[in-house]
């Protein structure tokens, strides 16, 4: 199987999965207006009660939002994944001449495309609502590389349960945990607030070190060692996640 072939075999099945997105709307509403919803909540609520150090609290929030809103997009990846297991559709495809990997690729490239439309759609919110940032192009290329990375690693790791799920909410269940993960990090208040024992979770878990990351790029401040464990944690996480993914898939069409 040639790369070209492989190529191309994917962008179809890719364009396939995009079609069945722009098509529901529950996952647009999910997948942009819940993270929304969470944003203004916290602005306009809570914001004028937590003391978060200087600048507008929607700028402090903006981070933990972003990852919150990959963690709810990425759920649609195994269930979308789960549809095609149980319909029958794999089957189909492995008795076409096309590329195996291409199906779970395809899957992929839609959840970071859909993922990447909702961020978007979530800075310009923010932006109306007060966001305001002094990065520069490279920072902002250096903030979406992130994202992209990170997008990666939770679909890859979305891609499992995808496939091995009995049913449709084991199937999307698995995000919750992540998508609440971000409230006990540095994403709403600095951690030198929290008790104890959250304080030690929270400063060593993976959102803190990516939040703290893309506050500093946002602001235009120098970035700390952050940036080197945010990274080894997404690149971990994809590598675990693909590599785990890849494993499973070749069992259930062996």
């Amino acid at each position: 199987m040639t790369t070209t072939h492989f190529l191309a075999d994917t962008a179809v099945l890719t364009g396939r999965s995009l079609k069945h997105i722009t098509r529901s709307i529950d996952t647009i509403i999910t997948t942009a207006v819940i993270p929304i919803a969470f944003m203004l909540l916290f602005v306009f609520v809570f914001g004028g009660a937590i003391k978060h150090g200087s600048g507008s609290y929607v700028s402090y929030l903006l981070p933990g939002i972003l990852l919150i809103t990959v963690a709810s997009g990425i759920s649609y990846t195994a269930y979308r994944l789960f549809q095609d297991m149980q319909s029958g559709i794999f089957e189909r495809f492995q008795s076409m001449p096309i590329a195996r990997s291409s199906v779970l690729w395809a899957h992929v490239l839609t959840s970071l495309i859909a993922n990447l439309v909702s961020v978007v759609v979530v800075v310009l919110v923010a932006v109306l609502i007060g966001f305001r940032s002094s990065a520069g192009i490279l920072a902002w290329l250096a903030i979406a590389g992130i994202v992209i990375v990170f997008t990666l690693a939770l679909t890859w790791l979305a891609v499992i349960p995808g496939l091995t799920a009995k049913t449709v909410d084991g199937a999307s269940g698995f995000s919750y945990p992540l998508i609440f993960l971000p409230f006990i990090s540095s994403a709403f208040v600095p951690t030198a607030t929290m008790p104890g024992p959250i304080r030690a979770f929270a400063e060593y878990q993976p959102v803190t070190s990516i939040v703290n990351t893309i506050r500093d790029l946002f602001t235009q401040q120098p970035v700390s060692g952050d940036i080197w464990v945010a990274l080894a944690w997404c690149i971990g996480i994809l590598l675990v996640g693909y590599i785990a993914a890849m494993a499973v898939y070749r069992r259930k069409i062996a």
